[in-house]
C-alpha cells in the first residue's frame, strides 16, 4: 500500500520547479496532438510520449504507478479517461484524449486534452468546446479566498447548462512531489464548501464530460473507463497555482498562450 501524501502549501520557488516540468509536459502534448492520424495505434503514441519525456531529462510519471504498464492514458471515444494503449488504431473522426504524467527533479506535472482525428463531427466539435471551456471557468475560481466547491460549481454549472453532464466517479485533486495530493477536486459541487484556498495550493483540474449520460464503469483490463451508455466523452485537465494574483496554468500549451 502507497502511504496517503499529506498536505501542504508550496512556496513559490517550488511552484517554480513544477512550472519546468509542466512546460516539458505541456510541449509533450502538443506534440502528441500533432502526431495523431489514421491509421496510429494507441500503442505507438505511448511510445512517442515516452521517448519525449525521456529525452527531456524526465521521468514517466505513469509508467508503474499503481502497476500501470504505460506511460500514457489513450482513451477513444466512448472512453472517458485511463484507456490503456494497445493495438486499437486511431481512425477518421475518432475522439482522442490523452492524459500524461511527469516527474522532473522530484516535482509532478499532470495534463490532458482531446482532439478530433481528423475534421471534427458537430457532436465531437461542441463536445470539445463546452469541456474547454468548463475547464477555464473552473481554473478561474482556482484563486485566494475561494473554495474547492467553487471549482467544482463552474465546471458543472456551465457543463449541464449545454445538456451534458460530468462524471463524478473521478476528480481532479492536489499534485505535488506525489501526482495525488489532498485535496480532492470534484467537478462539481456548491459554492463556498470544500476547503479555502489560499496562496500555495497546486491542483490538477480535470473536467470529464459526457455526450449522455454521467454513469461509467470500468472495462475487465481493470483501467480503461467507459460512459454505460457508450456515447461519446471529452477530458481536459490541467495543473494550476493558487498564487496571490491568481490561478498560475503550470501546464499551459503554447497554442492557448497565442
Amino acid at each position: 500500500m502507497r502511504a496517503e501524501p499529506t498536505f501542504r502549501l508550496k512556496r513559490p520557488e517550488e511552484i517554480e520547479k513544477m512550472h519546468t516540468s509542466g512546460r516539458i509536459l505541456a510541449a509533450c502534448l502538443s506534440h502528441l496532438a500533432e502526431s495523431i492520424r489514421p491509421g496510429i495505434t494507441t500503442l505507438e503514441l505511448d511510445r512517442e510520449a515516452d521517448t519525449f519525456i525521456r529525452d527531456h531529462g524526465c521521468i514517466p510519471g505513469f509508467l508503474g504507478y499503481y502497476d500501470y504498464p504505460n506511460s500514457l492514458c489513450v482513451s477513444v471515444n466512448e472512453e472517458v479517461v485511463h484507456g490503456m494503449p494497445g493495438s486499437r488504431v486511431i481512425e477518421e473522426g475518432d475522439l482522442v484524449s490523452l492524459d500524461c504524467g511527469l516527474i522532473l527533479d522530484g516535482w509532478w506535472a499532470d495534463s490532458g486534452l482531446s482532439v478530433s482525428c481528423g475534421p471534427a463531427s458537430e457532436e465531437s466539435r461542441r463536445l470539445l468546446e463546452v469541456t474547454r471551456e468548463a475547464l477555464r471557468r473552473g481554473i478561474e475560481q482556482a484563486r485566494p479566498g475561494n473554495h474547492i466547491g467553487d471549482i467544482g460549481h463552474a465546471v458543472q454549472a456551465f457543463v449541464e447548462s449545454h445538456g451534458y453532464s460530468v462524471v463524478r466517479n473521478y476528480v481532479g485533486h492536489g499534485i505535488g512531489r506525489n501526482m495525488h495530493e489532498p485535496p480532492q477536486v470534484p467537478n462539481y459541487g456548491r459554492p463556498g464548501t470544500g476547503n479555502q484556498l489560499k496562496p500555495g495550493y497546486v491542483l490538477a483540474i480535470e473536467p470529464m464530460v459526457n455526450a449522455g449520460g454521467s454513469e461509467v464503469r470500468v472495462l475487465d483490463d481493470g483501467w480503461t473507463v467507459v460512459t454505460c451508455d457508450r456515447r461519446r466523452s471529452c477530458y481536459f485537465e490541467h495543473t494550476v497555482a493558487v498564487t496571490p494574483e491568481g490561478p498560475v496554468v503550470l501546464t499551459l500549451r503554447d497554442e492557448e498562450a497565442a
